[in-house]
């Protein structure tokens, strides 16, 4: 037979790698802060105008995030003005100016080096500019690759897009790795109240440079990305609800052959009718479902752990460590690789509500255990919390992108995926946030009753989010976009 009987599996493959380059961005801006905030600290200490407390130094390492509830709130309206290409152009370069911005956010208006109130202002607006950014891609990278690949590898191929998530979040790791080089972060110690003193000896070079090439560095893959995604195609069903039908039969016959493509299109048109359907449409349970899927993804505390990995390893009060705070981030990152690929691999196999209760064991089982051996055996510890975050890699990571890209009706897509994708970024936030004054709670002075309560009420939410998952999130393997239309009709009934 000939390509166009077949379709290229080569020409999807590449539209695809040029699509996860979004979700590599995605986790290279939100981790960078992982290797970043302890200099960026530190700096902050410096000023004289204002007291930089933990309180602000959560807010500051989390004003991403509120760029993120900004972009994903806002993915619906550009992906259904602009188009999924364009959004993700325009998520590019603003990937872009936030690296260069949070590099050196005096440019222009400040004095460099000098440590104020409305200098910290001027760095939180380009963290919120990149958040926007992430935004835009966490919804509508996973959007694009599920609107142009065929259903028997459409969970695989969104799932390369965490797959590319946390490969962007090891790349961070490495590169903040490297840049601190032979230097050492900030020595900071708490004096109470939420205040901290940098400890005498600490290297100046982290605190006056170092956080700024680890912002720097994201201009790069940035730069990349903005150039690549122009010359990917617009998904065919997006040509389709603007009207551009002889355009999408012409991608769809590339990526699915001349044969299939026709009666693709056909079902394609057939569920694009109506246009104007309300969000509520298909009932009150298809959004809530999506919207549970997000809150659960981020409520299991997950990113508590990737941002800020280092910080939590220096807690452990580990003596004579084999590896550096940054290295056990690293291994994390490795082995988060790991199994991102178990879920890549037998996702179309198993199926994704098994992954989804699987991985809520699992991570029930590594939160539960780090909440208990905290403080007292190191290495379990450590073990415990590299059982909760594979357990999350092969399911809550990849599988809610799944779901969440696959699972509303075409009609209503745009909007349902921004509302989920934005309490996805609001519970970021919350976990983000109120993870390091959480952490250093202590009754008395010198217990870990911070680090046992947080952990164990990780653990008692992902018990819960395998009971969701059980009891309500329906079984997507195997099914066509166009199907939902139809399931989500019959549930409703």
């Amino acid at each position: 037979m000939t390509q166009s009987e077949n379709g290229s599996r080569g020409y999807l493959i590449g539209i695809v790698m040029v699509a996860v380059l979004g979700g590599l961005l995605f986790g290279y801006d939100t981790a960078v802060i992982s290797g970043a905030e302890k200099g960026l600290q530190a700096f902050f200490m410096g000023a004289q105008d204002f007291t930089y407390t933990d309180g602000w130094h959560g807010f500051t390492s989390s004003t991403a995030l509120i760029g993120c509830i900004i972009g994903s709130a806002l993915s619906g309206l550009f992906a259904t003005r602009l188009g999924r290409k364009k959004s993700l152009i325009v998520a590019g370069v603003l990937f872009f100016v936030s690296a260069l911005g949070s590099m050196d956010p005096e440019f222009l208006f400040f004095e460099h080096g000098k440590p104020t109130f409305s200098l910290l202002i001027m760095f939180n607006v380009y963290r919120i500019i990149g958040g926007i950014g992430v935004g835009l891609a966490s919804a509508i990278c996973p959007m694009y690759i599920g609107e142009v690949a065929p259903s028997n590898i459409r969970g695989m191929l969104v799932s390369w897009n965490q797959f590319a998530i946390i490969f962007g979040q090891l790349v961070v790791y490495f590169v903040n790795f490297f840049i601190l080089g032979s230097h050492t972060n900030p020595i900071i110690n708490s004096i109470g109240e939420g205040v901290n003193a940098i400890a005498p000896g600490s290297d100046p070079w982290t605190i006056t440079t170092g956080w700024r090439y680890m912002f720097g560095s994201e201009a790069i893959p940035a730069g990349l990305f903005a150039l690549l995604i122009c010359f990917v195609p617009e998904t065919p069903r997006y040509l389709v609800s603007v009207g551009q039908d002889q355009k999408a039969l012409g991608i769809l016959s590339r990526i699915n052959g001349s044969g299939k493509a026709t009666q693709i299109l056909k079902d394609i048109k057939e569920t694009m009718a109506v246009k104007t359907e309300k969000l509520m449409t298909y009932g009150v349970m298809c959004i809530f479902i999506g919207i549970m899927l997000s809150v659960f993804q981020q409520a299991v505390g997950i990113n508590a752990v990737l941002y800020f990995g280092p910080r939590i390893f220096e807690a452990m009060g580990m003596k004579d460590p084999m590896l550096t705070p940054l290295q056990y981030q690293i291994l994390m990152g490795i082995v988060n690789i790991l199994f991102t690929l178990v879920a890549i691999f037998t996702v179309e196999k198993l199926g994704r509500k098994p992954l989804l209760i699987c991985g809520s064991i699992g991570m029930a089982i590594g939160a539960l255990g780090a909440a208990v051996t905290f403080g007292d055996n190191e290495l379990l510890t450590v073990i415990f919390i590299l059982i909760y975050t594979a357990s999350f890699m092969f399911s809550w990571g990849p599988i809610t992108w799944v779901l969440i890209a696959e699972i509303f009706p075409n009609t209503i897509r745009g909007g349902a995926v921004a509302i989920a994708v934005a309490f996805q970024w609001i519970f970021n936030f919350i976990v983000s946030s109120t993870f390091i004054p959480m952490f250093n709670m202590h009754i008395d002075e010198g217990d870990s009753f911070g680090h046992w309560f947080t952990y164990g009420l990780y653990g008692v939410i992902c018990i819960v989010a395998a009971v969701f998952v059980w009891k309500l999130v329906p079984e997507t393997k195997g099914k066509t976009l166009e199907d939902m239309t139809a399931m989500w009709k019959n549930r409703k009934k």
